[in-house]
């Protein structure tokens, strides 16, 4: 027998181990090796649960050449969207050689395949299209990729596991998917290569959603690389939040922590305009530009030169959402209302300064006190113009966005202790009682070019029935509120003969905007004045049905459920296509059930509407049910420390399943993560700020008065022995 030497056995040994290394199918366990940074999010993620090697695209050739039989390796797009991922045949030779397991994104070329441009669709939603990810999610779901670009293929895909589409659904394509369907991950068999032609790596800074769904896709991906390594679910914190857990025992304040939260979000989004700044906004708006992106150097105003209109619900790659700079005269006086209250609360005379600002340069300073609505000639005498950033808004006059200007100037004024408005008060209060028909209803909206056709006299004359509690309910509270100061029976004469119509057809045939339980919560309000003026037995039952039917929709959490009527009563409902996502207003739920709170158009005035008749009929029940709400509220207020410019914001959608900021995104103006600075931030941070207090909108407002200036200016504009 022939014998070796130790050294040269010791050689054949190694060289031996070194041999069947190199032909192991699966690679180096528990060990995945990442090219491009260290600072992407998925791999600040995994690197505690996987063996990480970490290196730059320049050492990219040399990592692969180095690289063993069946070895892990994720290559991702940490310049997206500005650069793609670009590898050459002789890399891909590579990868297919040592059969190395690779995830690859953005990438320039594929074998096999040609590409196309890249993309950045808008309405477009990624959803899952295979069982790639064993039911976590499901075929059929729709994620959220912000800010998508992908490149797109002139090389069909077999049975890609997510695509890009333009649909329709809440969590899932509910009309399946449409014809144009681009592929964003694919499985390249012949390499085993798995493509994402966008990126998914930066997913938490992009705020992709839902989280749940987005750990589970992360768990495949990395079993697809390391076959036969389970993975544990990925947990991470993501950097837009609601401020408190669905079940996390509240602290003590938190209402009035709240309060103080969603005030100083008007200055963290950077609401108010400032003198320097105004009229660079108003040439862009004057370009046709709506929008602009956050940033800590724009200059905060005190309110003499009005307040913005929002937060857009565009999301980009880097998670940020654009400013909307027009100005609404609603958002202005909302916005008015909710520094007052605040101010009040939190013992602020910085706020009062502010609220008496904004309300001065509306209803003083800017082109809404002048022109037409300042002469005494004119249809439109008295109104309030919907907005005054351009002529299609400054032309519009809607009866709510009136309503909502008065309401809130009133809470406004009390708080400060001041009549300074009054005269403004009170010709809108008459513009509006002149411009509603013998029915009590004003209908949607009226225009100047209809005044200039009509005048006045004619929509005061007319019989019109509009059974949409969201375009005539608040003007009912209003003209209750007048008929209470006032004595003026006609008020209460237009809103009886209203109240009666619209009750007579509730709900079934109520016209609803985006929802029918909107239109519910609309009901409350009047309802809750009316029974403080005439609290008869069947005014009570009218308010009493109204709230047991919204509080029907309450759920545990507190949250009040979105609900649709029946389809052909709506206005706004969810998109009837795949090809109508995104192409006009719409719902953020596709069927009733969907466990979402819309905080925009049902559960902000719900909130206000219940608390008012909480104090109406002085239940303890109910009381109890608008504290839950106001917890609910408290809990999901947007926390982020990344994004100043919603921190503190309350975003349309909510998911109180979830319980994390997710909806449909179909409404066209309005989308699920839009943060409105009157109609939800104003109502809610005030209506806090009263249960702070302890008092309702009708008891603060009570000491008001304009009996000194009523008759004299209800000779000059609705002198009715005219007119009937």
């Amino acid at each position: 027998m022939k014998r070796f030497s130790n050294s040269r056995l010791l050689s054949i040994l190694l060289l031996l181990n070194s041999t069947i290394l190199c032909s192991h199918p699966k690679g180096s366990e528990n060990q995945l090796t990442i090219i491009g940074s260290e600072n992407l999010d998925i791999v600040e993620i995994i690197r505690k649960k996987i063996d990480l090697r970490i290196f730059p695209y320049g050492q990219l050739a040399e990592t692969l050449k180095a690289a063993q039989q069946g070895d892990a390796i994720m290559l991702l797009a940490d310049r997206y969207p500005g650069q793609q991922v670009t590898i050459d045949e002789s890399l891909f030779a590579i990868i297919r050689d040592k059969q190395l397991r690779v995830y690859l994104e953005y990438p320039s070329s594929v074998p096999g395949m040609h590409f196309g441009e890249i993309a950045k669709p808008t309405n477009w939603r990624a959803v899952v299209n295979s069982n790639f990810f064993r039911g976590q999610p499901a075929s059929l779901q729709i994620l959220g990729i912000n800010g998508l670009h992908f490149v797109t293929s002139e090389t069909e895909v077999a049975s890609p596991h997510i695509v890009a589409a333009q649909v329709a659904g809440f969590d899932s394509a509910i009309y399946g998917l449409p014809e144009k369907a681009d592929p964003l991950l694919f499985e390249l068999p012949s390499h085993n290569l798995l493509v994402a032609t966008t990126s998914f790596s930066n997913f938490v800074t992009g705020r992709f959603a839902p989280q749940q769904e987005w750990s589970g896709i992360w768990r495949t991906i990395l079993e697809y690389l390391m076959p036969g390594k389970e993975v544990t679910e990925l947990v991470w914190t993501p950097e837009v939040t609601a401020t408190y857990g669905r079940d996390e025992k509240l602290p003590r304040h938190y209402q009035r922590r709240s309060v103080e939260r969603g005030i100083d979000w008007y200055r963290n989004a950077k609401m108010l305009v400032d003198n320097t700044y105004a009229d660079s906004l108003q040439q862009l708006v004057d370009n046709g530009i709506s929008r602009i992106q956050w940033h800590s150097q724009i200059p905060l105003g005190d309110g003499s030169n009005g307040s913005l209109e929002c937060i857009f619900s565009e999301i980009d790659e880097n998670g940020s959402q654009p400013i909307g700079i027009s100005m609404r005269g609603d958002c202005i006086s909302e916005t008015a209302m909710a520094f007052a209250l605040s101010g009040k609360l939190l013992k602020d005379k910085e706020s009062f300064t502010i609220a008496q600002n904004l309300l001065d340069f509306y209803l003083f300073e800017s082109i809404a006190a002048q022109n037409e609505y300042a002469d005494p000639n004119h249809g439109a005498y008295g109104l309030v113009p919907w907005g005054i950033s351009s002529y299609s808004w400054y032309r519009a006059n809607y009866g709510d966005d009136n309503a909502r200007f008065i309401l809130a100037t009133l809470a406004a004024s009390a708080i400060l202790k001041t009549n300074r408005w009054n005269e403004p008060l009170v010709k809108s209060l008459l513009a509006l009682l002149r411009t509603t028909g013998k029915n009590g209803f004003r209908g949607d909206r009226i225009d100047l070019p209809d005044f200039e056709a009509n005048g006045w006299q004619y929509y005061y004359q007319r019989e019109v029935m509009n059974l949409s509690p969201h375009f005539e309910a608040y003007l009912w509270a209003c003209f209750i509120w007048a008929y209470h100061q006032t004595g003026d029976e006609l008020f209460l004469e237009r809103v009886e003969n209203g109240i009666r119509i619209m009750m007579e057809h509730y709900p079934d045939k109520l016209i609803w905007t985006n929802g029918l339980a909107q239109e519910k919560a609309r009901m409350l309000l009047p309802l809750a004045w009316l029974v403080r003026v005439r609290n008869t037995p069947h005014n009570r039952a009218l308010l009493q049905r109204v709230v047991k039917d919204v509080l029907a929709l309450q759920d545990e959490s507190g949250a009040i459920r979105e609900e649709l009527g029946r389809i052909e009563m709506g206005r706004y409902p969810h998109p009837q296509s795949n090809e109508a996502y995104g192409t006009n207003e719409a719902s953020l739920i596709a069927k009733n059930g969907d466990p979402v709170s819309d905080l925009l158009y049902t559960t902000n005035f719900a909130f206000l509407g219940l608390h008012e008749a909480s104090y109406a009929l002085n239940d303890r029940t109910l009381r109890q049910a608008v504290k839950r709400l106001a917890a609910f509220l408290c809990r999901i207020q947007v926390s982020s420390e990344k994004h100043p410019e919603i921190h503190g914001g309350w975003m349309r959608a909510f998911d109180f399943e979830k319980f994390e900021h997710w909806g449909s995104n179909a409404d066209a103006g309005w989308g699920a993560w839009a943060i409105e600075s009157g109609w939800t931030q104003g109502w809610i941070t005030s209506i806090l700020a009263l249960r702070e207090m302890d008092t309702s909108i009708w008891d603060l407002t009570g000491k008001l008065t304009i009996n000194d200036i009523y008759p004299a200016m209800k000779q000059e504009m609705l002198n009715t022995k005219s007119y009937e």
